[in-house]
């Protein structure tokens, strides 16, 4: 007789828990949407990246249910600088991007902030932002791709986005500065059969880069640099070609993450 009620005690439980287990799921999914795009404060264009964790990472916190809460899973911008999240809660958040610029929140080495230019918004419907921020660096191209026997040559200009004044005036202060931040590390040329060709979507069999050591670049700011790319094409396909550069600057700084620059993406029709 004991053991008989003991059974019907734990089968009763076991029914409230399941319906309060049901009514957890009676909760109507996230479906409220936040669009963002990122463009340089000087100029308006768009901050042009890569899809994937070398690009921009947005971050963010939902602060409806107080200060000391875990920050939603990160996402990526797309290449052309917009992101986009379809499948938010209504609330409060706090909205913080990592990307190929100056970083938005800046504390010293003890934890002491010095700037925040994050953003704090109400998501309900669809939420726009916009950022404006200054990149590291500036891609462009000086003249169309062109194909000699199934290799491509590019010519490409990069300059400072942010003054060495600025961004020493920014970064100093956080601690641990060093002249190097500055040095621009590497040039790419990715190239791929995908219009989101960079880092991510590139063709190893194709892409090139050219690295410098040191402050070496210094004198190349503002010149036309000339960079071919890799192995033979196979001649009746069309690809796609962007150039990117990057500082030795970390961000957030202490990551590893040294992020690049793009400029936008062309298409090349091999003869």
């Amino acid at each position: 007789m004991k053991k008989i009620a003991i059974y019907i005690f734990s089968l009763t439980l076991f029914s409230f828990t399941s319906c309060s287990m049901f009514e957890l799921d009676n909760y109507a999914a996230p479906a409220e949407t936040l669009q963002g795009e990122v463009v340089d404060a000087a100029t308006g264009e768009p901050v042009l990246t890569d899809q994937g964790s070398e690009g921009i990472t947005v971050r963010l916190t939902e602060l409806s249910y107080g200060d000391n809460v875990s920050h939603n899973p990160d996402f990526n911008c797309m290449p052309d600088g917009t992101f986009q999240n379809t499948k938010l809660f209504k609330g409060t958040y706090n909205v913080n991007l990592f990307g190929p610029f100056i970083p938005l929140v800046r504390e010293d080495n003890r934890g002491v902030p010095l700037a925040d230019e994050t953003q704090t918004v109400n998501i309900e419907g669809v939420t726009k932002v916009k950022f404006e921020v200054q990149p590291f660096l500036k891609v462009e191209w000086v003249s169309e791709p062109v194909v000699t026997n199934g290799k491509i040559t590019a010519k490409v200009r990069v300059t400072r986005g942010v003054s060495e004044e600025d961004f020493r005036s920014k970064i100093e202060p956080m601690g641990g500065y060093s002249n190097s931040f500055l040095n621009v590390t590497d040039i790419q040329l990715f190239v791929s059969y995908s219009s989101s060709v960079g880092y991510r979507a590139r063709d190893d069999r194709w892409s090139s880069k050219i690295e410098y050591s040191g402050s070496e670049f210094n004198s190349l700011l503002g010149e036309t640099i000339t960079i071919e790319s890799n192995g033979t094409i196979p001649s009746g396909r069309v690809v796609f070609v962007r150039a990117a550069a990057r500082i030795n600057y970390d961000t957030p700084r202490g990551s590893g993450t040294r992020r690049w620059n793009y400029n936008a993406p062309e298409e090349v029709m091999i003869p």
